[in-house]
């Protein structure tokens, strides 16, 4: 007699298809490598603590999990939440720009073959350039305030921001460029169905690059000329030997660029769904 015939439930287990085997063991990887991170940041909070505690490391110079804890406790959260809000926003407004920008370059660059040929070795050499060589000038231009660091964190990601989207518009196959062509496309056409879409890997990763070059050219920009924000309270604590200030601001700022680094990866999970892309 068939179970199905006497009406009582099936107790014979579900077998997974390759699709629903393949996905669980994604969601197993994901969750094993979510724990692999946290497990490391906990053990290394740990050994720095025990490594101070038992005197291998010199918590004066060094500092450690709990002094930092401590200096955080005692600041004002006004203040604090002030000089925060100095150095988030400078970062976010030169990342929007320096991507925004870049991204418009690379186009003009991809459009006009002659003059990205023209500006392919100076492109080059500004990419070598050290750019805390141009803090002075920077400061003469546009004057010691926000607009300073803005400018700083421009330069230091701008450069990239342009090699890396230029190079993957130059990557599309041509074969395709070809077709569109021959179906009467216009360049606009090529750019936006084939070229941008072709690319969004390519931008998503320029914006996790530039994540952490925008928090370098904030900093950068605040050691030359601030009066508020993380990097003002780094180069206060070095001055005045408070290295648990200083390592406190550090920590707020590996906070801060990873809560941003979660935003573009929320980004790339959005564009994935919506392009298809594995």
């Amino acid at each position: 007699m068939n179970i199905k015939d006497t009406g009582l439930p099936c107790l014979m287990p579900r077998v997974k298809t390759p699709r629903q085997r393949y996905l669980a063991k994604r969601r197993n990887d994901k969750l094993i490598v979510a724990a692999l991170q946290i497990g490391l940041l906990l053990a290394f909070i740990g050994l720095w603590e025990l490594a101070a505690y038992l005197g291998w490391i010199d918590s004066f110079i060094t500092s450690c999990p709990s002094r930092i804890v401590k200096t955080l406790s005692s600041l004002n959260p006004s203040e604090l939440f002030t000089h925060i809000g100095y150095t988030l926003a400078e970062c976010v407004v030169g990342f929007i720009a320096a991507s925004l920008l870049g991204i418009l370059i690379a186009v003009l660059l991809w459009r006009f073959v002659k003059l990205r040929r023209v500006l392919e070795p100076y492109i080059v050499v500004l990419n070598a350039l050290p750019k805390i060589a141009l803090g002075p000038i920077i400061i003469i231009w546009v004057g010691a305030g926000a607009q300073a660091i803005i400018v700083m964190t421009v330069l230091i990601c701008i450069i990239v921001t342009v090699i890396s989207v230029l190079n993957g518009f130059m990557a599309v196959d041509e074969g395709k460029i070809l077709l569109m062509r021959s179906m009467g496309a216009t360049k606009l056409q090529i750019l936006t169905k084939l070229i941008l879409p072709a690319n969004v890997p390519a931008l998503v990763n320029m914006l996790k690059i530039n994540v952490g070059l925008a928090w370098v050219g904030t900093i950068m920009g605040e050691y030359l000329v601030s009066t508020a924000g993380l990097g003002y309270l780094i180069i206060y604590g070095s001055q005045v030997f408070k290295m648990d200030l200083v390592m406190a601001s550090t920590v707020i700022l590996c906070i801060l660029a990873t809560v941003m680094y979660l935003g573009v990866a929320a980004i790339e999970r959005v564009t994935k769904k919506r392009y298809h892309i594995e």
